[in-house]
């Protein structure tokens, strides 16, 4: 029989003689059994699409393991689906991740979201913890220590310097609280059950948060500089302010030794300005590496697990996400992400449109075209490719699309493109455009294939929650189109763009990128940190 797509009715007079079983006597069994041969070939050749019958009759021969929803015990069993449907219902719309957690990283979440609901937001542990900040003096009898994490900047870069923080909590045993902008506000649900992550309205010195800058003075690294603070003295404050943006300097940098961490451990609040993904850089820190190892034996999945854990989208911008999925994504045999981001003013969109195709045509993740000839009506059984594209402007989607639009391709394939919106300038103080950009980076993730713009965040974030390498569009320098136009991604963490150039322990200059075997240069950042597998 030819699977071409047509239905062809079955020869039901046919008997199959056996132990003198007749179709004709039993023709339920016999029907069974000649299906399924074909049910066990279309079970191989389908797709992983939710929405593909054949898909949901796979899983219902193959059920999935009862944590396939908590991503292998990832996330924690107790919460109520209705009050966070993504968080269970991403199962739905991604591939399940080859990569799984290790039961010690497990374990350790477990353990943090007990300690979080004792010394979260309103609880007496919290109102004993706020009395030192209050007072500046330091009271032995608390048992709560706390990472406050503070923003001013995109999306991407406030979702991966949450992360870092988070992990930085999680290795010295605090409780990570977020100073939630308007700007930031029903982007995600809350990560932890039965208690919150968001820092209280009433914590002193809010206010003040936005003078926090690289020159201030209480700053830890300012405070090195002037040797106003050392492990030394009997005295040390309740609070301090840790500056780890891209702006930093060789004194704030000092964080990262193991000598200023025995100091910070004494220290029950640190109020933290981060704008870039500085977790590689905590696997420099001596103390931390054997807790590192054991958390995350696979190291190119840091934020793949973390990212995952910590945001799940609002059920607002779930509905958006789903919405569009259903409409333009689903039915594709095959979806492709393309994030477009140019840094560079003198780059021309129509030089990047041509580095874009030349990237996507060389490695064969979009079919040619015959430009001599336009599109027949499509056919039943042509296969499917859905191009998701995000951008700011929409020059690259209007190109793309129509080049398939109006001409058929050499491969035979059907190829719609799909642009969810074009803001032309990014607007980060905007609730409603965040909601947009965390809208389309989750898309992004849930491609199966993956092209993103060098030094892109929102390109690192859709790769690490999606799990996979993408194909990086390289930066256009002096007008030069770079040759190759792409590479493929070595691992799926996320870039660190400001890493320290600083040996602790020697104290001199240093390229960090040799100091331990999983840490190496980014493939779209020479200069930039990032964490792989040893054997990569």
């Amino acid at each position: 029989m030819v699977l071409d797509g047509r239905r062809r009715p079955f020869n039901l007079n046919m008997q199959l003689k056996r132990h003198s079983f007749t179709m004709l006597r039993f023709p339920k069994l016999a029907t069974w059994m000649l299906l399924l041969p074909l049910l066990l070939f279309l079970l191989l050749i389908s797709h992983e699409n939710p929405f593909n019958p054949v898909t949901r009759l796979r899983n219902f021969f193959q059920p999935r393991s009862p944590d396939y929803k908590r991503l292998d015990g990832l996330l924690a069993p107790d919460f109520t689906e209705k009050s966070c449907l993504s968080r269970y219902q991403t199962v739905l719309y991604r591939k399940s991740s080859p990569h799984k957690p290790s039961s010690y990283l497990v374990a350790k979440l477990r353990s943090y979201e007990e300690l979080h609901k004792r010394c979260g937001p309103h609880t007496t542990s919290y109102s004993i913890s706020m009395e030192q900040i209050k007072s500046g003096k330091i009271n032995s009898s608390s048992e709560c220590n706390y990472v406050v994490w503070v923003a001013f900047c995109g999306l991407g870069n406030r979702i991966l310097s949450i992360t870092s923080a988070f992990l930085y909590a999680l290795l010295t045993n605090r409780v990570l609280l977020i100073n939630q902008e308007p700007e930031m506000e029903d982007l995600f649900c809350e990560p932890f059950s039965r208690t919150s992550w968001i820092l209280p309205k009433d914590f002193p010195f809010k206010d003040q948060f936005d003078s926090f800058e690289q020159d201030y003075a209480y700053s830890y690294g300012n405070m090195l500089k002037n040797n106003t603070i050392n492990a030394s003295m009997e005295s040390l404050p309740s609070y301090l302010h840790l500056y780890l943006s891209h702006d930093y300097d060789h004194h704030d940098k000092l964080f990262f030794c193991d000598q200023d961490q025995i100091l910070l451990r004494k220290i029950p609040w640190l109020i933290m300005k981060s704008n870039v993904y500085f977790l590689p850089s905590l696997f420099l820190i001596s103390s931390f590496e054997e807790e590192l190892n054991k958390l995350f034996p696979d190291k190119e999945t840091v934020f793949h697990h973390l990212g995952r854990y910590l945001f799940h989208p609002s059920n607002q911008v779930w509905g958006q996400i789903t919405g569009y999925y259903k409409k333009y994504l689903a039915k594709a045999d095959e979806r492709i992400g393309i994030q477009l981001r140019v840094f560079d003013n003198k780059t021309s969109s129509s030089q990047f449109m041509d580095q874009i195709l030349a990237c996507t045509l060389k490695e064969k993740l979009l079919p040619e075209v015959d430009m001599s000839k336009t599109i027949p009506s499509p056919s039943e059984n042509q296969r499917s490719k859905a191009v998701l594209i995000t951008s700011l402007i929409p020059d690259y989607f209007e190109k793309l699309n129509d080049m398939y639009l109006k001409h058929p391709t050499l491969s035979g394939e059907m190829v719609s493109v799909y642009q969810p919106s074009h803001e032309e300038e990014q607007h980060s103080d905007n609730n409603l455009h965040n909601m947009k950009a965390w809208a389309e980076i989750y898309l992004l993730s849930l491609t199966d294939v993956l092209v993103t713009s060098a030094w892109s965040t929102f390109g690192y974030v859709a790769q690490g929650l999606g799990g996979s390498r993408p194909w990086i569009l390289y930066k256009i320098l002096d007008g030069e189109t770079p040759d190759p136009p792409c590479g493929r991604a070595l691992s799926m963490e996320p870039c660190y763009h400001a890493p320290p150039i600083y040996d602790c322990k020697a104290k001199t200059e240093v390229d960090t990128a040799t100091l331990v075997p999983h840490l190496k240069h980014c493939e779209d950042i020479s200069w930039g940190l990032k964490l792989f597998n040893y054997d990569q």
